[in-house]
């Protein structure tokens, strides 16, 4: 009879580990690489100038997918800069590793989206790089939104002459 107990709660307990990973939005795979608890070393991309730490890195059928994980996102889509930011981690395992990740996942409060690294995603990401770096130099960049909870949020609002904030 205790046997039996014992089995039971094994089998339940798998069955709970993985509904709780299903549920997490995770391919199916040993996570290799985490930076949620504990800081994790980041990415590097000296070619591309790139630093990056993704939230977990899972090694799916023996090739690395990131995965990014926003938590308060209610979004039923994805968000472009969410897009661009895990391309931009599929392009520093693409330069840190010997394999390019096929995809990676974002996971929002209450969906997962799979983002396919495709090269069209790929030379997205290297021309927003770019753009981005031809402002470094610029005496006066234009604010790219209008949303004053952005503004609120930001570390320059008080001496920016587009700030929406009050």
């Amino acid at each position: 009879m205790p046997a039996l107990l014992l089995l039971l709660v094994g089998v339940a307990s798998l069955l709970v580990g993985w509904w709780l990973r299903r549920r997490s939005g995770l391919p199916v795979g040993n996570i290799t690489y985490a930076d949620t608890d504990v800081p994790a070393q980041p990415l590097i991309s000296n070619r591309y100038g790139l630093v990056g730490k993704p939230d977990y890195i899972v090694m799916h059928r023996g090739v690395p997918i990131p995965v990014e994980v926003k938590p308060n996102r209610m979004a039923d889509a994805p968000y472009e800069s969410d897009r661009l930011q895990l391309a931009a981690y599929c392009l520093l395992i693409e330069e840190t590793n010997a394999k390019t990740p096929p995809f990676g996942i974002l996971r929002y409060h209450s969906r997962t989206h799979r983002i396919d690294y495709t090269p069209r995603l790929r030379a997205q990401l290297l021309q927003m790089v770019d753009e981005m770096r031809s402002y470094l130099d610029a005496d006066d960049v234009a604010r790219s939104h209008n949303n004053p909870a952005r503004c609120a949020a930001c570390g320059f609002r008080h001496s920016c002459e587009q700030s929406l904030a009050i």
